[in-house]
């Protein structure tokens, strides 16, 4: 048995947290193997003062780790799921999916106030369309600003009065230590969260027998299916950054639920709907919902924000 993993991550604190926990966690179950970090730099890193939306969506996180991974430079690679496009490039697989973090999206307010209290006009900051959408659904009146760059830098524009709340995945703040800094966790009532937010993907080569056989002992069944079902959605709708899309999926007692939408940029009209179904069926359960919405006129709302992107 090869007894040397290289893994390729994001070099963001964040996404090294992310790495060094499924380092330790291969090394606690299989002690015979050592692994090592390789710090991949992506065209997302690199470009952080243009709206993601602007500069080409998901594979912006990905694109250069996957490369290594084709070239075999390295053996495996960690991501943010909610990172991932929907379609893996060629000889490429998704070979374990950890127990999911808390999915939700989290409020950070100066003041400590929730986003119903926060003042007509008050400027929140976020980099995701899918937020600023629901957001100016629930409240018009809200300023919303771009803000990219990695979560100190994010941090720093909030405390430094630039703005007057940020919107962050909990998942994130809490991986980090920073869970003292949420005002609030926003129920998906309000955000519905981005498609395998707060869940780690483990991407490696689709022939590659003996990392499968490594790293599969880390995947979770349950959050492996609703992130199936979710990404399944997100699939059919043929969607990225470039379109406000939300989905979550939650698995109690052998049945999955998934709830799923697609919103305006402005946040003017939101189109959701939800199924449910035996979790064997999560993929068809994903279509299905895409389907649904699709046909309640969400196909048009993606091909304009398409079009003009």
């Amino acid at each position: 048995m090869k007894n040397l993993m290289r893994i390729g991550t994001r070099g963001s604190q964040l996404a090294l947290w992310q790495a060094r926990w499924v380092r330790q966690a291969i090394e606690k179950q299989w002690p015979e193997i050592k692994t090592e970090l390789t710090i991949i730099k992506t065209t997302g890193d690199k470009i952080t003062d243009v709206p993601l939306a602007k500069v080409g969506g998901k594979g912006l996180f990905v694109k250069e780790i996957e490369e290594a991974l084709m070239d075999g430079r390295i053996d495996l690679a960690v991501h943010s799921m909610k990172d991932m496009p929907a379609e893996l490039p060629h000889g490429l697989c998704i070979s374990a999916v950890p127990e999911r973090e808390n999915p939700l999206d989290a409020l950070i307010s100066n003041n400590n106030i929730s986003l119903d209290q926060l003042p007509r006009g008050a400027r929140v900051g976020t980099s995701s369309l899918r937020r600023a959408s629901q957001l100016l659904h629930r409240r018009p009146d809200l300023n919303i600003r771009t803000l990219r760059g990695n979560l100190d830098t994010r941090l720093k524009k909030l405390s430094g009065g630039d703005l007057d709340a940020i919107v962050l995945a909990a998942a994130g703040l809490r991986r980090l230590g920073l869970r003292h800094l949420i005002t609030t966790v926003l129920d998906p009532d309000i955000m519905l969260p981005a498609v395998g937010q707060g869940a780690l993907c483990i991407e490696s080569r689709t022939h590659d027998s003996h990392t499968s056989q490594i790293v599969t002992s880390l995947d979770h069944a349950a959050t492996h299916l609703s992130v199936m079902a979710e990404r399944a959605f997100l699939h059919r709708l043929e969607g990225g950054c470039q379109v406000p899309i939300a989905a979550f999926a939650t698995l109690e007692n052998e049945q999955l639920a998934l709830n799923g939408l697609v919103a305006e940029v402005d946040g003017s009209i939101v189109i959701q709907e939800a199924v449910s179904g035996p979790c064997d069926e999560a993929a068809s359960l994903g279509v299905k919902l895409a389907k649904t919405l699709i046909a309640r006129g969400a196909g048009d709302i993606l091909e304009r924000l398409k079009q003009n992107a």
